[in-house]
């Protein structure tokens, strides 16, 4: 009976050896698994780490892409506006001095129309017409380029004859005007004609 005991504490000390090796094999191949889990954990937080500043670059991108193609079809709208702006200042720039000399167009009428045959009164309505015609150029920026007695400026003058023997104090002087020269909001736009004294 104590060979029996002997062998069942022996039997017992082997059956509890093995259950420790087991659960020694089981936290091993647990530990394992844990580190295999884990490493793969770990990659995949490196594999997303990576991808976050891919997806960030991706988001800029379009972000800047939207951006861009914003900005260039507000160009082409502006650009668009500015050449059907400019369109129409080209076609219908002129309308402020065609409705502004309109009134003189009705003077010219109205003197033709009239059958005085006193040549007084014909003048003198003529001269009223200039004058008026005159001021309304000078309402939209018109000025005559004065001549008399003015010294030569290649900048309002274009000479078109030198008179020689007319004494040193008409030299490089306008000695008379042929045609009238005219500047647009102090801009010549047409030179004034002059004879020069030499």
């Amino acid at each position: 009976m104590n060979e029996e005991k002997k062998i069942n504490i022996e039997d017992d000390n082997n059956v509890e050896l093995e259950n420790e090796q087991n659960v020694t094999e089981e936290t091993q191949d647990a530990a394992t698994q844990e580190n295999a889990e884990s490493t793969e954990d770990s990659e995949n937080k490196d594999s997303q780490e990576e991808m976050s500043p891919l997806e960030k670059a991706e988001e800029e991108i379009k972000s800047l892409t939207d951006k861009y193609l914003r900005a260039v079809a507000e160009f082409e709208n502006y650009r668009k506006r500015t050449l059907k702006e400019k369109a129409e200042l080209i076609l219908n720039g002129s309308e402020k001095t065609i409705t502004a000399i309109l009134p003189v167009l009705d003077d010219f009428e109205r003197a033709i129309a009239d059958n005085t045959e006193d040549a007084k009164a014909i003048k003198e309505g003529m001269e009223l017409i200039f004058h008026k015609f005159v001021k309304i150029l000078e309402g939209l920026g018109v000025k005559k380029i004065e001549t008399e007695e003015k010294d030569f400026d290649v900048d309002f003058h274009e000479a078109i004859a030198m008179v020689p023997g007319m004494g040193d104090d008409k030299k490089g002087k306008v000695i008379d005007c042929v045609q009238t020269g005219y500047t647009l909001n102090d801009k010549v736009i047409r030179h004034a004609k002059v004879a020069v004294g030499q």
